[in-house]
């Protein structure tokens, strides 16, 4: 939207609603998000480390007075980057779906910290995580933090007088994905269900739900959606993700009934109109949910395995990004 500038901070977006963005919106750079009203506040997600949350927090607390107690704070699924600051934010509640929950009871931040220390040891996966995670942030001093409370399907709530709807779509993403939809001030926050820009990291699925959640998005009278990474933006960038989504589900399924693996699926799609998004080494992580999808496979993946093939693809761009550079063709390079 050409009203919102992709900039560092906290985002007046009106009514008691607020944006902290992230730029570059790449791995670990993540969105986060205020409600007040009457006195009341609601947090939405925390941020990769202690040292980012406390500058949040910080800036929140500076220009919003509402903001110096949240009483609500609301995890929109389990990643790092939305939860690792939690202890940070004493004396709220945690809402949070309760996929969201199990995933981080399962793999706590203390088991990616010692991961990211270890990365030499990990091989090329370790490597990519590190350059692309653990050489950006300080881990230092995160500890697990759970939700205190825990819903399935729909969850309504009051920030003062504006009523807000958590409604959990999951499994996608990850296997609880929560938006955040403020009917009254037309606005949806929507974790990592929406990025902007950047392909999205299919790290559950299945895909038709990410293109229900997309549908459900649609559906609703809104005219500000605050995604989980990338610049604050309109229902056009939902309708963007959605067509990426159906585009991967087709481009994948011939390949797939062709005897592709799935890494080679990932290699031969042609990206076209989403040829500059980022992080495009999460293609084969997309195509591997796919495969997963269509084999009937709900066994969950080995995030390992995923990042050494998306550490191989990332070096292949890179090398492809060498080559036109020297000859002159480089306008898809992107990160």
């Amino acid at each position: 939207m050409a009203n919102w500038r992709f900039e560092k901070g906290l985002h007046d977006l009106g009514n008691g609603c607020y944006a902290y963005l992230q730029p570059d919106g790449t791995w670990g750079w993540s969105n986060a998000g205020l409600i007040v009203d009457s006195g009341q506040s609601l947090l939405v997600d925390t941020l990769f480390n202690l040292p980012l949350t406390a500058e949040m927090l910080a800036v929140m607390r500076r220009s919003v007075p509402e903001a110096k107690h949240i009483e609500t704070l609301v995890n929109t699924h389990a990643n790092g980057d939305h939860t690792f600051g939690n202890q940070l934010v004493e004396g709220a509640q945690i809402i949070s779906a309760q996929g969201c929950y199990d995933d981080i009871a399962r793999r706590p931040p203390e088991v990616f910290v010692e991961m990211l220390k270890n990365w030499r040891q990990l091989g090329e996966a370790g490597a990519f995580m590190h350059e692309v995670m653990g050489s950006r942030f300080n881990f230092d001093g995160i500890v697990c933090t759970l939700p205190t409370k825990t819903f399935t399907g729909t969850l309504d709530l009051k920030v003062g007088n504006k009523d807000v709807h958590l409604v959990d779509v999951g499994p996608a993403h990850t296997n609880g994905d929560v938006l955040i939809h403020v009917p009254a001030d037309r606005t949806v926050y929507t974790g990592d269900i929406l990025f902007v820009g950047g392909h999205p990291a299919i790290w559950v699925g299945p895909v038709a739900n990410w293109i229900r959640a997309c549908d459900l998005i649609l559906s609703w009278d809104i005219e500000t959606v605050v995604p989980g990474h990338g610049p604050i933006s309109d229902k056009s960038s939902v309708r963007e993700l959605k067509n990426y989504l159906e585009y991967m589900t087709i481009e994948t399924r011939k390949r797939y009934d062709a005897g592709m693996t799935s890494e080679e699926a990932g290699y031969d799609i042609a990206l076209g109109a989403f040829d500059d998004w980022s992080d495009r080494e999460r293609i084969v992580l997309n195509t591997y949910a796919l495969y997963r999808e269509f084999s009937g496979d709900t066994s969950r993946p080995d995030a390992m395995t995923m990042f050494g093939q998306m550490a191989r693809y990332h070096k292949f761009h890179q090398a492809q990004c060498a080559h036109d550079h020297k000859n002159g063709h480089h306008d898809h390079c992107v990160p």
